[in-house]
């Protein structure tokens, strides 16, 4: 039995290797422009909310902890449902729009309310709509250009995306020393604007829905439905991943905001700001070559090695921390981030990807180890602004590196290799 183009039934169909070369370079805008947006106001708010509000108000290093845990719970809880909506949905550029106008007027609202309550809230919605963004991004590039060249464009995508991170902190950073930290606001809603505009550019019909959810061709054109929900959880190295990403992002996810509070407390809130945006784009320029170097070479080196790579240098950027307070010496650790943090966001559409083809689960299966990991990233907050009030920012720092050091153990051990 064949179909009309004479492909046997339930075989895939052909899968174009590049997109459109409008679509390439409307990839690259979009991922641009979605950098500061995305993340809400990430590390800006600890500092904002301290140096604002202050002890005055009521806030310290462990109240700002508490808003950005529960905050993260609720944005973890989203990312399951938000990847089943993205498998489902066929006008994806249409949630990313939606996604950044959440998200950019939760934040745009935080100068005008008060109290505890009311900016978990705002923080609350703004990770929620979040959780859009990442598997939307990935699928829509998938459905682009298929699995073929998937590690490629997504390492392309991470460039542009930590371009744009480092453009914004840049901008960030000299602006808050002139206007002050409240100026992070404005700018994102200059950069939401431009996301969007970017974002109608996009031609729908050259997304290939099937192929976005990890499928080969729509179940009406005779390949399989996509698998239950068993298949899963039946899949041990997916679960085993989640636990190597939760162990990642439970001592990644802090270090930034710890390392922005030590500079509010020894440098003052206006070059805190400015300090902290320093060590965003001293990241984020590590993290553009980075992250084309592991998209281009995941094929040959194998996701398993570069992965380890990550995990060595997370547990070294916590260890370093504590070596001293010096302003320009915790943004010179802080470039570590650029090879930790770059190659995980790299590598983990891919191993998702690998790890579930042909199963139509891609999406909703980011969507449950994102939710693994936002759980490691909301505790992070936590367990380090509580280290930080009893024992100090020593002690947080080698707490947070030690785990790192734990998820490079498990990964050695107990991770297969995915690329075919």
């Amino acid at each position: 039995m064949t179909n009309a183009d004479n492909r046997p039934a339930g075989r895939a169909k052909e899968i174009r290797s590049a997109p459109p070369r409008s679509a390439n370079s409307t990839l690259d805008a979009l991922n641009f422009f979605l950098a500061d947006v995305r993340d809400g106001l990430g590390p800006y708010l600890a500092i904002y909310l301290l140096a604002v509000r202050g002890p005055a108000h009521g806030w310290n290093e462990a109240t700002v902890g508490m808003v950005l845990t529960i905050a993260g719970i609720v944005g973890l809880l989203s990312q399951t449902p938000a990847g089943g909506l993205i498998d489902r949905s066929r006008t994806k550029p249409r949630l990313v729009i939606v996604a950044a106008l959440l998200v950019t007027i939760s934040s745009l609202t935080l100068p005008f309310v008060s109290g505890f309550t009311m900016v978990t809230i705002t923080q609350s919605i703004a990770a929620a709509a979040g959780a859009i963004f990442a598997p939307a991004l990935s699928a829509i590039t998938l459905g682009l250009v298929g699995p073929k060249m998937f590690a490629k464009r997504v390492g392309r995508n991470e460039a542009f995306n930590h371009a744009g991170n480092a453009v914004s902190a840049g901008l960030a950073g000299v602006l808050a020393w002139k206007f002050g930290p409240v100026v992070v606001f404005w700018l994102m809603a200059g950069l939401t604007v431009a996301s969007i505009a970017v974002t109608l550019r996009l031609n729908n019909d050259d997304i290939d829905n099937a192929v976005a959810r990890g499928l080969d061709c729509e179940p009406d054109e005779g390949c399989d439905e996509p698998g239950g929900w068993r298949t899963l959880i039946a899949n041990r190295p997916l679960l085993t991943f989640a636990g190597i990403a939760f162990l990642f992002h439970l001592s990644n996810a802090a270090m930034l905001t710890s390392v922005g509070q030590l500079l509010s407390r020894t440098v003052g809130k206006d070059q805190a700001t400015s300090l902290t945006a320093a060590c965003i784009v001293a990241a984020q320029l590590v993290m553009v070559p980075v992250a084309i170097v592991v998209g281009r070479n995941t094929e040959r080196w194998g996701t398993k090695p570069i992965f380890l790579v990550g995990f060595a240098f997370l547990a070294a950027r916590g260890a370093l921390y504590t070596v001293s307070n010096d302003p320009w010496w915790l943004v010179g650790v802080q470039a570590l981030d650029g090879v930790g943090a770059g190659i995980f966001g790299a590598l983990f559409p891919v191993v998702v990807a690998d790890l579930t083809r042909g199963t139509g689960r891609f999406n909703v299966s980011q969507g449950i180890v994102s939710s693994v990991f936002g759980l490691g990233a909301a505790l992070s907050a936590t367990l380090a602004g509580t280290i930080i009030v009893w024992a100090g920012y020593t002690a947080s720092f080698l707490t947070l590196a030690a785990i790192a050091a734990a998820g490079f153990v498990l990964y050695l051990t107990a991770m297969p290799e995915t690329q075919r």
